[in-house]
């Protein structure tokens, strides 16, 4: 729940439609769970939703002008729509589920105009935000000659943010679970704490491009004025850290098995791998609470559990407190859940299957060591996955790279060829990796640019990072250090934290770009989930070299690196003390103190107390409050 003066400061409306159950056109799978699952979500953040679910044409009007009225005095207004939408002209059209149309001149009685809807929005004194996951096929089938598959590029007035599941002119897909694509990637990053809404909209592209091989790619038009963030909390670090220091709390199995499944190549793995060995006797004792810390807890997991969406976590909330603060909203949040096992072959591929460059909030990466002891099961869920979405080349692609697990190369050169011709991303450059070292074929860097090329062209970000690289050092390619570095800002629009670090590190040598820009790159490739960028910007900060000098801000990124990286803030600072100053050093200090870690003298030195404090820290105590400025 929102903090009451949070609530109160900002007004948010919301109407909500999803159709799924088509009178006359084809029915679609998830619209409704899509509605029914954002309703949740806003109502959870302070939105009062207009909800209508299958509606006809006279509801879906009837709604829309309750929602106009409602806003005359809104602070926010949203507006989603899933179900059946297409264009004629230029014009696009949303489709009640009583629709009937037959010829051109049916349509305008038949649909509602999303510009009727937009006009109304227009009249609110606030920011208002579409989302649109309305791109599907032609519901007629091509019956309507006038009708164009997806819909039309929209929007200029002002302090509107259009957000469409798309590409305009494109299709996007109905998902191969509980929701579509694009609503799933919505749904798992609306509850990140301080995240700004453009960098939201970035996740939510990087994590739909990575579900469907490339083939979706959302774009949004965007005339905002102000920021805006639907969980306007400060910021406390990745779900991946949260869980950890939940776990690490809770000192209990459960959790660790957790982050252990969720994910395999975290920060963390090692000390939950030590946690759960057996020849550890004792270490798998839950703590007990006082009445303060076991609130303290409630509150941790329960804002975890509903940003992350991960159902054993809600399960173990109610199963934890019966009686807790938050036992209802678990109640109806776990009713939008599929349990691991009810999710289907597609869910179960990308969870056995997925390349780790491919991950996303909902999906972890898989290393290939692991992948090669589930090989047989990855491949008979990417199968059937593969058979159920004859349109999703990217299970052929994951269905490929299990394949390579098992042990047959030349079948998984077969498939990626499959998925590769029919548009998937990943088995381009999966391609392209292979020829590059003739693994299984004929090596040839010429055929391996060309496969990059086409990704990269495509949207790929690791290859327009690749491609970079050859730019750079002129392998195969003239050097273009310009075009290189354009590349790289294209897969850091992307949301590719690797290429966003890579321009800090070249704008801070001066390489590329302005060295003033370095700190900005640095602090995006954080957002983006790049945890070398803490140490990196907290260098910068403190020397004052290339940015104003802020002791203050270098010691809350050092705390926070070392709260979510491997270790490498931890060893910066206390191996290395000599090469940070004083004061950022006594900084650290002052906050671990504040937590309750350090009780030595604050003097800017290390020591066993301060090396202490630091992974009391790490290890379950990062307190996001003490970290100011």
């Amino acid at each position: 729940m929102l903090p009451l003066q949070v609530q109160a400061q900002e007004r948010r409306v919301a109407l909500i439609i999803g159709n799924s159950d088509y009178d006359l056109v084809t029915p679609l799978d998830n619209p409704g769970n899509d509605a029914t699952d954002l309703h949740v979500a806003l109502e959870g953040l302070g939105f009062e939703v207009f909800l209508g679910l299958d509606i006809t044409g006279q509801e879906m009007a009837g709604l829309a002008d309750k929602f106009a009225t409602a806003i005359k005095t809104a602070d926010v207004a949203l507006f989603y729509y899933a179900g059946h939408g297409f264009q004629v002209g230029g014009q696009n059209y949303l489709v009640p589920v009583d629709a009937r149309i037959e010829k051109p001149t049916d349509i305008q009685e038949q649909t509602v105009k999303l510009n009727d809807i937009l006009g109304q929005m227009e009249q609110a004194p606030g920011i208002k935000f579409v989302f649109l996951d309305a791109c599907r096929n032609d519901p007629f089938e091509g019956a309507v000659a006038a009708v164009s598959e997806g819909l039309a590029r929209i929007g200029n007035a002002r302090d509107f943010m259009i957000s469409f599941a798309t590409q305009p002119d494109n299709v996007a897909y109905d998902g191969s679970g509980r929701n579509s694509f694009f609503t799933s990637a919505l749904l798992s990053h609306i509850y990140t704490p301080g995240l700004d809404i453009s960098d939201m909209m970035i996740n939510v592209r990087k994590d739909v491009l990575a579900a469907t091989g490339g083939r979706q790619i959302p774009w949004e038009n965007s005339s905002l004025t102000r920021q805006f963030r639907f969980d306007p909390r400060p910021d406390t670090g990745s779900a991946e850290t949260l869980l950890w220091q939940v776990a690490a709390n809770a000192g209990d199995p459960q959790l660790m098995e957790l982050y252990a499944e969720r994910y395999p190549q975290g920060a963390h793995v090692a000390e939950v791998l030590a946690f759960l060995d057996p020849a550890n006797p004792g270490a798998n004792l839950s703590r007990d609470y006082s009445p303060q810390e076991r609130d303290a807890q409630e509150e941790r997991l329960w804002q975890l559990a509903r940003r992350s969406r991960m159902r054993p976590l809600v399960e173990f909330y109610i199963a934890k407190y019966p009686e807790g603060a938050y036992l209802g909203d678990a109640s109806r949040l776990i009713a939008t859940l599929p349990a691991e096992g009810d999710a289907g072959s597609g869910r179960l591929c990308e969870r056995l299957a997925t390349h780790p460059r491919d991950a996303t909030a909902k999906t972890s990466g898989v290393p290939f060591s692991k992948l090669k002891d589930n090989a047989l099961s990855a491949m008979q869920a990417c199968l059937a996955a593969s058979h159920e979405n004859p349109e999703l080349p990217h299970y052929t692609a994951l269905l490929a790279r299990a394949t390579v697990a098992a042990g047959d190369l030349d079948q998984a050169i077969r498939l990626y060829r499959e998925a590769a011709t029919r548009g998937d991303l990943r088995a381009m450059v999966s391609l392209a990796l292979l020829t590059e070292a003739g693994r299984g074929i004929p090596a040839s860097p010429v055929e391996a640019l060309r496969l990059y090329q086409r990704a990269a062209s495509l949207g790929s970000p690791d290859a327009k990072i690749n491609l970079a690289v050859a730019m750079f050092e002129g392998q195969g390619l003239a050097k273009d250090a310009d075009r290189a570095v354009e590349l790289l800002k294209e897969a850091a629009d992307l949301g590719s934290p690797i290429a966003t670090f890579n321009l800090g590190v070249l704008a801070r040598d001066g390489s590329a770009g302005d060295p003033s820009e370095a700190l900005g790159y640095f602090k995006r490739a954080i957002r983006a989930g790049e945890p070398r960028a803490y140490v990196a910007s907290a260098i910068l900060l403190d020397e004052g070299r290339i940015t104003p000098r802020n002791p203050a801000a270098a010691a809350n990124m050092l705390l926070r690196g070392a709260a979510e990286d491997a270790g490498q803030s931890i060893r910066q600072l206390t191996e290395n003390t000599a090469d940070w100053s004083r004061d950022t050093i006594k900084a650290v200090q002052e906050r671990l103190k504040a937590a309750g870690f350090y009780t030595s003298t604050i003097d800017g030195r290390s020591g066993p107390n301060f090396a202490a404090a630091l992974e009391s820290w790490r290890n379950g105590g990062f307190e996001p409050g003490v970290l100011i400025e």
